[in-house]
């Protein structure tokens, strides 16, 4: 974006609710404490996987990786949300925007793959039990886990790229709660076709596609269960499958409502409030919804709990 490289160019202006001045002391405490329990739950997620031997499984190893992405991309962008909506100040440097742009589609993409790897480790699981720990062994898990951030870098270093390619004219004011890909094209005053083509290729790609395979996994998943002769061993496997097929339609059906339909369908205000649907709900919800329907991890935070409060 030409207008960066002249120094009377300061950064961006971030337009979240200043059409709606009231509400924004109501969303700052909403966030804040969204984005403190995000912390606090991804967090504990993260450490009860590693403290606990019994949780040293590929499952849990990939739970950790996705708790690790929501708590890296909640903080990409929420505390420059609080700042913004804390006074009259709503802008943001050209650097913190780009930033921004980058680690944002760098891990949501990486979270999108992320999913589609706990998918086929449930299909492994429950489709293939004798072979499980053959097949998904430390290094298959070392490997698609890499697999799965190495995938969102090479989206955001093609979509980071393209857009900021882009003639920005004068334009600074981004209407949106941060700096992502559909807002900063709007800004531009050039040529945009080939931004778009390359957005609705990309966001297919990491979004239409890995729903799909995981609705077909889903698909051999739901008829071994049935085949399971136990109530209970059929009731533990759509419980544990039940919590990651949860996670999926919150992160992918906010995701295609934000980039794959047509803007029109959705209102002006609408399409702003969207990110912070898979930057502060979902992140916030995703642990909740594992330990809640999740005997083991619950067994094992009783355990942490439990050992913390002896030592003390």
């Amino acid at each position: 974006m030409g207008e960066a490289k002249n120094s009377s160019f300061k950064g961006f202006i971030l337009i979240d609710l200043s059409d709606h001045p009231q509400l924004e002391m109501i969303f700052f405490v909403l966030i804040l404490f969204s984005y403190l329990l995000t912390l606090v739950g991804n967090l504990t997620i993260i450490l009860i996987s590693h403290l606990d031997v019994r949780l040293h499984i590929p499952m849990y190893f990939f739970l950790s990786n996705l708790a690790s992405v929501d708590l890296a991309i909640t903080t990409s962008a929420v505390p420059q949300m609080l700042f913004n909506l804390s006074g009259a100040d709503k802008t943001i440097s050209y650097a913190g925007c780009v930033t921004q742009l980058y680690v944002f589609l760098w891990l949501g993409a990486t979270e999108a793959m992320v999913l589609l790897v706990m998918a086929f480790d449930r299909y492994v699981a429950v489709c293939q039990p004798l072979h499980y720990m053959t097949i998904m062994n430390p290094q298959i898990c070392c490997q698609l886990a890499s697999t799965a951030w190495l995938a969102g870098l090479g989206n955001s270093l093609i979509q980071s790229t393209f857009t900021l390619q882009l003639p920005l004219c004068g334009h600074q004011e981004v209407n949106s709660f941060l700096c992502e890909v559909p807002s900063l094209i709007k800004l531009a005053c050039g040529d945009t076709s080939l931004n778009e083509a390359v957005l609705n290729g990309i966001c297919a790609f990491f979004t239409a596609v890995p729903l799909s395979i995981i609705l077909i996994s889903y698909g051999y998943i739901a008829r071994a269960v049935l085949k399971i002769p136990s109530a209970e061993g059929r009731k533990k496997a759509f419980n544990t499958c039940g919590s990651h097929l949860t996670v999926v339609f919150l992160f992918y059906g906010s995701a295609i409502y934000a980039y794959l339909l047509p803007s029109k369908s959705s209102s002006h205000d609408q399409g702003k409030f969207i990110p912070l649907f898979y930057l502060v709900v979902t992140p916030m919800v995703n642990p909740l919804i594992y330990t809640l329907r999740n005997k083991e991890v619950k067994g094992a935070l009783r355990k942490v709990l439990e050992k913390w409060r002896e030592e003390w």
